[in-house]
């Protein structure tokens, strides 16, 4: 943002103050550091932009506010959470309002014979599972990030995670939603029982979409049972080929584990290097699988029969390594590289076609001379390949970072899979979405964006617009 437009930025701030009652800039902030933090995500850097300023809302109140604050002056208006997302769904259009829902946090009602909870969208994850789990109850959707990650931005993205092959994703386990749509009006979605069809499915199109439709100001969501029983179990296997041979050996057993999660042997090493493990030394591919339930310990011992004869070196029953490596897995993606030279993507394919599709992605770092490594939910084909190159390489290995991001997305779709899993469009996704989903389909989406958000101010330029 330029020094020309800072009095525009210090009006339209004293504006919001005014509108919510904020003499003291407790809720509204445009200072240097806050906007610079809040203008984006997780994912690859985009450019420069920055929001005019940084909303922190504390009730519906608030959020209405200022939605209809922006409709009317046509403002760009960004709803953020955590900001841990990956695919740029969050980062800032020059010129916009940041609105962030972090402060509204609270979890309103945990009603246990119903098993159901309702949140705002400002809590954490992890968080709600902590407040359930006294009850013998569940939130399933656990991302990689659900310390961290709340659950306004999980239902923004549709998120997933370890456990979603069993128990699904978080379109599954929402109910209901209050959204604030662009006008500053407050809607209601959905139900509070599990079954309903009463007209169309409001509340599965606003989870996924990023945004780009209302803002989610509370979600009714559905728990699940908190398994008594569980069985952690870990095998390492010689090749990549024979530990995704081992998943749909577990399938055609016809056992269906919480968790199955496949680590190349380039995650292996990142794990090694964290906690100091030796697991790259022992194979070239590792499978965590978690079962849960009253019938835990009879499907592990199928679970490790089927590793066991597919060549695995199975961990022993008890074993209290394989329950850390799962939590271990979580942090996989880390390391020194720098993160503008490296790319992690978000593709599911078939589970049958898991084997050959690795495969590809080898021959594609090959040919592009960059480097790879994979973790995948193996249970549901949802692989997260990440790419990297030198930073001495400069706009020469960016170019073959950027082709061979290219080339994993059309392996994916030609294999009959899909540009992302489970983190979403975003910024940086927009490029391959008419590769999947062909230019009919897209304006049909752009319809009814427009429905929505008339004058194109909700989180423009992410998704689909």
């Amino acid at each position: 943002m330029n020094t020309s437009s800072m009095p525009q930025q210090k009006a339209l701030s004293e504006e919001l103050r005014t509108l919510l009652d904020d003499p003291r800039g407790h809720r509204v902030r445009d200072d240097a550091e806050t906007v610079r933090a809040f203008s984006r995500d997780f994912g690859p850097k985009h450019d420069d932009a920055l929001p005019r300023a940084v909303v922190f809302a504390e009730s519906v109140g608030d959020v209405q506010a200022v939605a209809a604050y922006a409709h009317q002056r046509r403002l760009p208006l960004i709803a953020r959470g955590a900001g841990t997302g990956v695919s740029g769904a969050v980062n800032a259009t020059d010129g916009c309002i940041v609105l962030s829902l972090e402060r509204m946090n609270r979890i309103t009602e945990i009603r246990v014979d119903d098993e159901v909870a309702v949140v705002e969208p400002g809590v954490i994850n992890g968080d709600l599972g902590d407040a359930v789990a006294p009850y013998g109850l569940m939130y399933a959707p656990d991302p990689a990030s659900y310390r961290q990650s709340t659950i306004g931005g999980n239902v923004a993205t549709n998120a997933g995670g370890l456990r979603c092959a069993k128990y699904g994703v978080t379109r599954d386990s929402v109910l209901a939603l209050d959204v604030v749509l662009a006008d500053g009006a407050l809607i209601r979605t959905g139900r509070d029982t599990f079954k309903g069809v009463a007209g169309y499915d409001l509340t599965s199109l606003f989870v996924g979409s990023e945004g780009t439709l209302g803002i989610v100001v509370g979600v009714t969501v559905r728990l699940r049972y908190l398994s008594t029983s569980q069985e952690s179990i870990s095998a390492l296997f010689p090749t990549i080929a024979d530990a995704a041979a081992a998943v749909l050996e577990m399938g055609r057993r016809r056992v269906q584990p919480a968790i199955t999660e496949f680590l190349d042997a380039g995650t292996m090493e990142v794990i090694d290097a964290s906690f100091g493990t030796r697991l790259a030394e022992r194979g070239g591919a590792l499978l965590l699988v978690r079962t849960d339930g009253f019938g835990a310990e009879a499907e592990a011992g199928v679970v490790r029969a089927a590793l066991s004869d597919g060549g695995g070196q199975v961990s022993e029953p008890g074993d209290e390594f394989a329950a850390r490596l799962i939590e271990m897995r979580r942090a996989s993606r880390g390391d020194t590289q720098d993160d503008d030279y490296r790319v992690g993507e978000d593709v599911a394919v078939p589970r049958s076609r898991l084997v050959s599709y690795i495969h590809h992605l080898s021959e594609i770092a090959t040919r592009h001379e960059v480097r790879l490594r994979v973790v995948a939910h193996a249970g549901d084909g949802n692989l997260h390949p990440t790419f990297w190159v030198s930073p001495d390489g400069g706009e020469e290995a960016l170019g073959r970072l950027n082709a061979a991001l290219d080339d994993s997305v059309r392996g994916a779709l030609e294999a009959g899979g899909t540009i992302t899993g489970e983190h979403g469009i975003g910024q940086f996704k927009r490029r391959w979405l008419s590769w999947e989903q062909g230019d009919r389909v897209v304006e049909l989406q752009r319809q009814i964006k427009h429905v929505f958000d008339p004058h194109g101010i909700l989180n423009p330029g992410k998704a689909i617009v």
